[in-house]
C-alpha cells in the first residue's frame, strides 16, 4: 500500500512537472547591437531605435524579400487614372496596445510627423495637395501632380520607416521626442522593466492580428512565437561571445568581428546574414567651422584609406570589401564615377587644399562610440589619417546613445557640438538615392551634418520625375558625383552583417532588409 502511494506521488509529480513545462514561459534572449536609450524611431535614424520601432509599431506597407512593396496595415488601395489621388483602406483587426482601434485619425498625423523628419517623406509632403480621412478606416492622399514614389515612401524600410502611432502621440512636435511607448506592433514594450545599459524587455502582443501571408522582409505575417524577448545589453565582444557559447543568451544581433573565427568554429553556433549587406560612411558637420568650408571637407575625404579602415574595423578579409561608390556593390545605381574620391589616401593633395582654404589647425572633434564594438575601431585609424593630411584631431569617446544624441547638436564643436563621426548603414538605406538619409542638401532641415546644396536637391527632384530606368541611372550617377563635390559624406567600405545564434535553440530567422524579430522560435 505504501509502495502504491509512493508510485502515485511520483506519477502525479511527473504529470505536474510536465504540465508546468508545457506552460513554461518561452523567453528569447538576444544581445542587441547597442544599448537603447532613444525610444522615438522617427526622431532618430539609429538602427537600435529602428529595431525597437519594428517590434513595437506597424507600417502601412512593407517590403518583401524580393524588394517588392506589399500591403501591411493597409487592406486595399486604389489610384486614380491621373495618378494624383490615392485611396487607402486599413485592414480589419488593427488595434493599439491599449486596446483602441487604429484609425485614419492616427495614420494621418503619424505620416505627417514622419514627413517632417524623413528626407523622402519631406518630398512627399511637399508634393501633397491634401491628406484627409474619408472614414475611420479610409484615408485619401491627393497630390498636386503625380508623385512617383508613394508606395516606396510608405514602405521605406529604414532611416526612417513611417511607423503608425496613436494620434495623441503622433501630434508630438517632430523636433521633440515622444514619451509614449504604445504601438500596434507584434511586441509590447515592457516599460516597467526597462533598464538602459542592462536589459530591454518585450512581451508578445497576444492581441496582434498578423497578415495571413508568410513573413517576408518587413511584409507578410508578423507572427511572434515566444512569450518574451529580452535584449541583454553587452558591450564587451568577448563577454557577449562567451554568453552565446555558454547558453546564457540565444542570439547576437551583430556578430562582433573579432569573434568571427571563434564562433564560426563552434558547431553549436550558426552564423548567417539576415540583412543583405552593410556599409560605413564618414559624416561631417557642414554647419560649423571648419567643415562649413567645402574645400576643407573635401580634404578630409582625401585622407580616407578604405582598406586600412575596414581592416581595422572588421578584422577578417571575409567580412569586408572596399567600395568607392555611394551605392552598394552590385546594385542598380552602383557607379565608378566618383569625382576626386578614390578611397585611397591623397595626403599631399589634401594638404594643398587645406592651405588653399585657409585652415588654421583648428581641432576637429571626432566622436568615438567607445562602447560600440562595430564602430569603435574606426575613429583611431581615421584620426591618424586625418593628422597625416594636415588636420588637428581631438578624438572624444562616449557611448553610442550619447553620440546619437550629441550629433543632433548644432553648436560649435568646442561648445558641446561635433565635427565628424562614422556610422553604419544597410543596403536598404542606400541602394536608392531617395532612401539615403544623409544625402541631403537642405541645410538645417536635412540629416545630421546639414549640408546646403541646391544642385543636389534638384538632381533628386529630377530622379523622382524620371520616367525610364536609363534616365534614373544617369541621374543617380550625377547624384553620386555631386555628393563628393559638395562633400556631403564619404563611404568607408562595405561589410557582411552576420547574426549568430545557438543551432539547436533558435530557428525561424526572417530574411529582411533590416533586423526583425518576429518569426523566431526558441526550442
Amino acid at each position: 500500500m505504501k509502495f502504491k502511494k509512493t508510485l502515485m506521488s511520483v506519477l502525479l509529480g511527473s504529470v505536474l512537472a510536465f504540465g508546468a513545462a508545457a506552460h513554461a514561459e518561452s523567453v528569447l534572449r538576444i544581445v542587441p547591437q547597442s544599448d537603447l536609450k532613444i525610444l522615438d524611431p522617427i526622431w532618430t535614424t539609429a538602427f537600435i531605435t529602428r529595431d525597437y520601432g519594428y517590434a513595437v509599431y506597424d507600417t502601412l506597407f512593407g517590403v518583401d524579400a524580393q524588394g517588392k512593396v506589399q500591403p501591411q496595415m493597409v487592406g486595399a488601395y486604389t489610384t486614380s487614372a491621373d495618378g494624383r489621388t490615392w485611396t487607402f483602406t486599413l485592414r480589419d483587426g488593427l488595434a493599439f496596445h491599449d486596446g483602441k482601434p487604429v484609425t485614419s485619425a492616427d495614420v494621418i498625423p503619424s505620416i505627417q510627423r514622419w514627413g517632417q523628419r524623413d528626407t523622402l517623406g519631406q518630398r512627399m509632403m511637399a508634393a501633397l495637395d491634401s491628406f484627409t480621412a474619408k472614414d475611420d478606416k479610409t484615408f485619401v492622399m491627393t497630390f498636386k501632380q503625380p508623385f512617383g514614389m508613394v508606395l516606396e515612401a510608405l514602405s521605406k524600410p529604414s532611416s526612417n520607416p513611417p511607423f503608425i502611432m496613436p494620434k495623441a502621440v503622433a501630434e508630438t512636435p517632430a523636433d521633440q521626442q515622444i514619451k509614449s511607448t504604445v504601438g500596434s506592433g507584434p511586441f509590447v514594450f515592457k516599460a516597467d522593466e526597462y533598464r538602459p545599459g542592462e536589459r530591454i524587455v518585450f512581451l508578445k502582443n497576444t492581441k496582434y492580428v498578423p497578415r495571413k501571408e508568410p513573413a517576408s522582409g518587413t511584409a507578410g505575417g508578423k507572427v511572434v512565437n515566444v512569450d518574451r524577448m529580452e535584449w541583454v545589453v553587452q558591450n564587451d565582444p568577448q563577454t557577449a561571445a562567451n554568453a552565446l557559447a555558454n547558453g546564457e543568451v540565444d542570439m547576437l544581433e551583430f556578430l562582433p568581428p573579432e569573434q568571427f573565427k571563434a564562433l564560426s568554429d563552434n558547431p553549436k553556433i550558426v552564423l548567417d546574414t539576415q540583412v543583405p549587406s552593410g556599409s560605413y560612411a564618414l559624416h561631417l558637420n557642414r554647419l560649423v567651422p571648419p567643415f562649413n568650408n567645402t574645400k576643407i571637407a573635401q580634404a578630409a575625404f582625401m585622407a580616407i584609406n578604405q582598406e586600412a579602415l575596414m581592416r581595422a574595423g572588421m578584422n577578417f578579409k571575409e567580412l569586408y570589401n572596399t567600395n568607392t561608390s555611394i551605392y552598394p556593390t552590385g546594385s542598380t545605381y552602383h557607379s565608378d564615377q566618383t569625382s576626386y574620391f578614390t578611397g585611397k589616401p591623397q595626403f599631399e593633395k589634401a594638404k594643398a587644399l587645406l592651405k588653399e582654404a585657409g585652415y588654421k589647425g583648428e581641432p576637429i572633434v571626432l566622436m568615438n562610440p567607445s562602447t560600440f564594438p562595430v564602430l569603435n575601431k574606426f575613429p583611431p585609424v581615421l584620426a591618424a589619417l586625418l593628422r597625416q593630411a594636415g588636420f588637428t584631431v581631438d578624438v572624444q569617446s562616449m557611448d553610442w546613445p550619447t553620440l546619437v544624441t550629441r550629433r543632433a547638436s548644432k553648436s560649435p564643436a568646442d561648445q558641446g557640438g561635433w565635427n565628424a563621426f562614422i556610422t553604419g548603414w544597410f543596403y536598404a538605406d542606400n541602394f536608392n538615392p531617395m532612401y539615403d538619409a544623409p544625402m541631403t542638401g537642405t541645410g538645417e532641415k536635412g540629416w545630421f551634418g546639414w549640408t546646403t546644396d541646391e544642385k543636389l536637391e534638384q538632381l533628386k527632384t529630377d530622379f523622382i520625375g524620371a520616367t525610364t530606368d536609363d534616365d534614373r541611372k544617369k541621374i543617380a550617377t550625377a547624384i553620386q558625383q555631386r555628393v563628393y563635390d559638395a562633400a556631403v559624406f564619404a563611404p568607408i567600405g562595405e561589410y557582411k552583417p552576420l547574426t549568430a545564434w545557438r543551432k539547436d535553440v533558435v530557428t525561424g530567422l526572417v530574411k529582411a532588409p533590416v533586423q526583425v524579430f518576429w518569426g523566431l522560435k526558441k526550442n
